[in-house]
C-alpha cells in the first residue's frame, strides 16, 4: 500500500518523500488504522520489517501542539544505541512539524541531559533506568503522557527490565494509550499485558521464525576458534563483496579475543562495539560503520536487536547464538528495504542442538558448503576449548578419633594430685611422717 492511501498529513507525507518511502511494510499498514482507533496495540514483527515506523506515524499524525513543557509521547527502548535511532528517525520524521523530541540514557552524567527536558520535549526516547531517574528526582513529569511505546519489549525483558517497566507504568496516568512491539512472545510478556494493558488488539506481522526471503543462508562446518579465525579472514581478503560485514559473537570475550586476531592483519579495518565499551566508544564506532570508514564490525548481541544499519552486505554467526530467535535477530541485519543479503554462520560440533533448535524454527535447513582448501585448519586449542579432566569426587575417610587413655609418660608426684579436700591434720601428718602435737604434758 501507498503511504498516500492512509490517513496520513502532509508534513509527515512531506518527509517521507524525502526518504524516499512511499510503500508501506505489512506491519505498516496493519499497525496505523489499529493505532489510530486508540486501541492498545501489541505487535508481533521480526527485525527490519519497519516497526519504528509502524509506530511513529500515528502517534505523530495525533500528536497536537501544546505549550507544555512535559511530553506527550514516551517511547521506552532497551539500548542507548536504540535510543539514539529512535531519536533520529523522529527527527526525520518531524521535519516539517514542529515537534521537540529529546533521547536520554544511561552511561553519561545526567546533568549533562537536565538542559534537554528543561528545555521541553513533545516525544521523549528513554531506557528504563534513566527515565526513571529524571522522574524520581522531579526533573521530568509524566502526567501528560497520552501514547506509552514499549520496543523491543522481549530483549527489554531479557535483560532483566521488568521491575524498572513496571516503576514507570506505576507513574503514567490511567487515561493513556499503550503500544508494544516486540519479535516474540513469551510468558512474562503475556503476563505484563494481561496486567496492564486494556483488552489489547495483537497485531503479528513477518513472525520471528519466517526466515527473510532475500537472504542467502550458508553454513561452514569449524573444528575450533583459530580455524573459524583463518575463515573469517580469508573471507574478508578475498571477497570483495564484503563490503560492509557484522560479525557476531555471543560473549564479549570472544569478541574481544577476535578483535586482538584481526586487528594486526587489517589494521583500522575492524571495529568492536559491546557494552563494556564506554559510551563515546561505542557511538564513535557505531557511526563510523555506519558511514563505512570501517568495513568490519565485531559485536555482541546488543547490536542484532533494532538498530537499523542500512546495506550490511554480509552478517558472520562466528557462533552459533543458543536461543534460537537471537539467529533471526542477527541475519535480520542484512538484506533489509529489498535488498539482498547473505548470513554466514560457523558451525562446530558443540553447535549441534543450538542449529537443530534454528532449523526448527526457520522450518529449513542452513546449507552447508565446503570449507575452502586455503584455509588452515588449525589444531591449536583456547582454554575454553580443551577438554575439561574431570576428577572423581573421592573424600578421604578420617580416621576416628580414639578414646583417651594413660600419657606416654608417667606423671610426677606434683601432677598426681587429685582436688580432694584434706583435713590439716592429715596434711601435718603426711609432710612430717607422723602427728604433730602441740607438746601435750604427760600424765
Amino acid at each position: 500500500m501507498n503511504f498516500t492511501e492512509l490517513n496520513i498529513n502532509t508534513p509527515l507525507i512531506n518527509a517521507l518523500n524525502d526518504l524516499g518511502i512511499t510503500q508501506t511494510t505489512t506491519i505498516q499498514e496493519r499497525a496505523y488504522p489499529a493505532i489510530m482507533s486508540g486501541r492498545d496495540i501489541v505487535g508481533i514483527a521480526q527485525t527490519g520489517t519497519g516497526k519504528t515506523i509502524a509506530y511513529l506515524l500515528p502517534c505523530l499524525r495525533q500528536w497536537k501542539f501544546t505549550k507544555e513543557k512535559h511530553p506527550q509521547i514516551l517511547i521506552v527502548v532497551p539500548t542507548r544505541e536504540l535510543v539514539v535511532q529512535v531519536v533520529e528517525q523522529v527527527e526525520l520524521l518531524t521535519k516539517y512539524m514542529n515537534v521537540r523530541v529529546a533521547g536520554v540514557y544511561g552511561g553519561v552524567n545526567m546533568i549533562r541531559q537536565t538542559p534537554l527536558l528543561l528545555a521541553g520535549v513533545d516525544v521523549l526516547v528513554a531506557t528504563p533506568g534513566r527515565l526513571l531517574d529524571f522522574a524520581l528526582n522531579g526533573t521530568l513529569k509524566l502526567k501528560l503522557i497520552k501514547r506509552f511505546v514499549i520496543d523491543e519489549v522481549d530483549e527489554m525483558l531479557n535483560l532483566g527490565f521488568r521491575p524498572q517497566l513496571i516503576r514507570v507504568i506505576d507513574l503514567l496516568p490511567t487515561k493513556r494509550q499503550n503500544l508494544m512491539f516486540s519479535a516474540t512472545i513469551s510468558e512474562e510478556l503475556k503476563d505484563l499485558v494481561h496486567d496492564f494493558f486494556v483488552e489489547p488488539l495483537e497485531i503479528e506481522a513477518a513472525p520471528t521464525g519466517t526466515p527473510l526471503e532475500n537472504i542467502k543462508q550458508i553454513g561452514f562446518k569449524v573444528p575450533n576458534f583459530h580455524t573459524k579465525v583463518n575463515l573469517l579472514e580469508f573471507l574478508i581478503k578475498n571477497n570483495p563483496e564484503f563490503s560492509k560485514v557484522l560479525v557476531f559473537t555471543s560473549t564479549k570475550k570472544l569478541a574481544d579475543a577476535l578483535y586482538e586476531e584481526l586487528t594486526p592483519k587489517f589494521s583500522e579495518q575492524i571495529g568492536l562495539i559491546h557494552s563494556n565499551k564506554s559510551q563515546n566508544n561505542r557511538f564513535e564506532t557505531m557511526r563510523s560503520f555506519k558511514e563505512n570508514l570501517i568495513p568490519v564490525l565485531i559485536a555482541t548481541d546488543i547490536v542484532a536487536r533494532g538498530l537499523d544499519i542500512s546495506d550490511v552486505s554480509h552478517v558472520v554467526n562466528f557462533d552459533v547464538p543458543e536461543i534460537a530467535e537471537n539467529y533471526m535477530h542477527r541475519i535480520g541485519r542484512t538484506g533489509r528495504a529489498d535488498k539482498n543479503g547473505v548470513s554466514i554462520t560457523f558451525i562446530t560440533k558443540v553447535d549441534a542442538e543450538n542449529r537443530k533448535d534454528i532449523e526448527a524454527l526457520m522450518s529449513r535447513k542452513i546449507p552447508i558448503v565446503t570449507l575452502p582448501p586455503e584455509v588452515v585448519v588449525s589444531k591449536e586449542l583456547t582454554p575454553d576449548e580443551l577438554p575439561q579432566v574431570k576428577m572423581k569426587n573421592s573424600l578421604v575417610t578420617v580416621p576416628k578419633k580414639e578414646e583417651g587413655g594413660a600419657a606416654f609418660h608417667e606423671k610426677s608426684d606434683k601432677n598426681k594430685k587429685v582436688n580432694n579436700k584434706i583435713r590439716r591434720a592429715e596434711s601435718m601428718r603426711l609432710k612430717y611422717k607422723k602427728p604433730k602435737t602441740r607438746g601435750q604434758k604427760k600424765k
